[in-house]
């Protein structure tokens, strides 16, 4: 195992901004969308109890643009005084072929942003686990997440914060209705099953296209998460085409979804652990009040 460490804080630039976003377009449209994610991240932070001042998180960070968001907004809102929480940037380096070693860790140095960046060599685990042609993706994703949590026991984080946005979350409830038999999602807030380390996804209300307009815009070096030769599978493939499809056709349909993950009525589903369906019998004639439809 090898790991390196950049302990160096985020300075102020001249011009009155973190340094990641110093050579920002200065046009109406970008500062617009900067708002837009800030102001999405910040609801979800509040809205789903996510700060505990004083804490520290640990952000992973892939090198895609999703994470590359997560991290600018973040560092965004705790210049502007927005985020009482100490933030350390992590790569977990896995081992695939090719992978730019160089990439994340000059970045990161260059703009002050305190770092770690880990190798372990899951590739191989991986690739000798999971048969020629199938996708290495969700073995890989167990993988990396076990690490991520005991790095940040290491470095005496509170929280893991990954870079999920609202389409990642609408995929994957769409895959557990069509292909699990269930409803559920990405939750914004987990705990894990030790107990001990939260998973946060600030980035819940945050439309994908915005993040790889944001990304272009901030030219974040992205690395190919390609790599390893595998891609996620069909099933989440299809979801997101499905999605995109109803978003062309219906604009503003994900908003409305998205809003219906945080409007469940369990009276007018169909699970009997959630419900007492058979108490609505004791109910009856005794000028107590149902469910209203």
């Amino acid at each position: 195992m090898n790991s390196h460490v950049g302990r160096a804080e985020p300075a102020e630039t001249a011009d009155g901004c973190h340094p990641m976003f110093r050579e920002t377009p200065a046009s109406v449209e970008f500062n617009r969308l900067r708002k837009r994610l800030l102001r999405n991240a910040r609801q979800a932070l509040e809205d789903f109890a996510m700060v505990r001042p004083g804490e520290r998180w640990l952000v992973a960070l892939s090198g895609g643009k999703d994470s590359y968001g997560l991290l600018a907004l973040l560092l965004d809102m705790k210049w502007r005084g927005l985020l009482p929480v100490e933030l350390l940037a992590c790569n977990l380096d896995q081992g695939q072929p090719n992978f730019p070693k160089h990439v994340l860790p000059d970045y990161l140095a260059a703009l002050g942003v305190p770092h770690r960046i880990e190798y372990r060599d899951t590739y191989s685990i991986v690739t000798d686990k999971i048969a020629e042609g199938r996708t290495y993706c969700s073995l890989c994703s167990r993988l990396r997440r076990g690490h991520l949590y005991r790095i940040a026991r290491e470095e005496g984080c509170a929280a893991l914060v990954l870079g999920h946005h609202r389409d990642d979350i609408l995929e994957t409830f769409f895959m557990n209705l069509f292909h699990g038999g269930r409803l559920a999602a990405m939750p914004p807030k987990l705990l894990n099953d030790e107990g001990d380390v939260m998973v946060l996804r600030p980035l819940a209300y945050c439309d994908e296209a915005d993040l790889t307009k944001f990304s272009e815009a901030m030219r974040f070096p992205i690395i190919p998460c390609d790599l390893c030769g595998s891609q996620d599978g069909l099933q989440r493939n299809a979801m997101k085409a499905m999605l995109d499809g109803m978003e062309s056709k219906m604009p503003g349909r994900k908003d409305t979804m998205i809003r219906a993950l945080a409007n469940a009525r369990p009276s007018h589903l169909l699970d009997t652990a959630l419900f007492d369906f058979a108490g609505l019998d004791d109910r009856r004639g005794k000028g107590e009040p149902g469910i209203a439809l």
